[in-house]
């Protein structure tokens, strides 16, 4: 993909995408660190902005299972985001840093996952400590796992700093929920071509056009990405 975007850079004078994710967490720190400042290095020359994670979440996504990691495995130490910044700062201010404070992938009951958004309130003094600057927030952090979080834990991720949030799981479900609604509510028009609760000869194709099914699901997903917004303060900001 980078090659692409140098390519396209190249003639253009933009490239193909704006950023990259490089999920390194599984490596040692230094291994992490170091991939990500050199491909970083060569994303910097298009203007591109990183995004890396140190610290595993938990759960499982895409064939990665952390479900039975050590607990302490999923809150990341502001020093080790620290070595981050050290390192991808000399090469560009456009980074972001996924470091875990409890986080998991997918969906949960409340209560049985342990988010701790405080934390990274730690991550930024530490960085303000070191950097001899204060009240700077001088990290930019990404809130992976975000599905199932309460409102408190996302405004207390915001207020520390928090620029990005995931809520893929949150999104998919609402996604689905219009398109189950309708197929729940029109099961009567959705059994055949033609016959339906108003008559056996009433043609369907009004129901079951993908394009109108589709449309409940897009919907539904829309209103939950508005709530989103709202939940991250980024609505009417201009």
């Amino acid at each position: 993909m980078l090659e692409e975007d140098e390519r396209y850079f190249k003639a253009h004078g933009e490239p193909l995408f704006s950023s990259h994710m490089l999920d390194l967490s599984e490596e040692p720190k230094e291994e992490n660190i170091a991939i990500c400042a050199k491909y970083f290095t060569r994303m910097a020359k298009l203007g591109q902005w990183l995004e890396m994670e140190i610290g595993i979440t938990g759960g499982e996504e895409d064939g990665v299972n952390n479900e039975d990691v050590d607990n302490a495995s999923l809150y990341t130490q502001p020093e080790d985001v620290f070595d981050v910044y050290k390192s991808l700062s000399k090469i560009s201010p456009n980074f972001s840093i996924a470091a875990a404070f409890g986080n998991v992938h997918g969906v949960y009951k409340p209560g049985n996952v342990k988010l701790h958004p405080e934390l990274l309130q730690k991550h930024q003094l530490y960085a303000e400590e070191q950097l001899q600057v204060k009240d700077t927030k001088p990290l930019f952090l990404v809130f992976h796992g975000g599905s199932g979080s309460t409102k408190e834990e996302i405004e207390t991720a915001v207020k520390n700093g928090v620029v990005k949030m995931n809520v893929d799981t949150d999104t998919q479900y609402a996604y689905l929920i219009g398109m189950r609604d309708f197929f729940q509510t029109k099961a009567g028009y959705l059994q055949s071509q033609v016959g339906n609760p108003e008559g056996a000869d009433k043609p369907n194709k009004k129901y079951y056009d993908p394009r109108v099914w589709v449309r409940e699901g897009e919907k539904t997903m829309t209103t939950r990405v508005k709530e989103a917004c709202t939940d991250l303060g980024n609505v009417n900001r201009l």
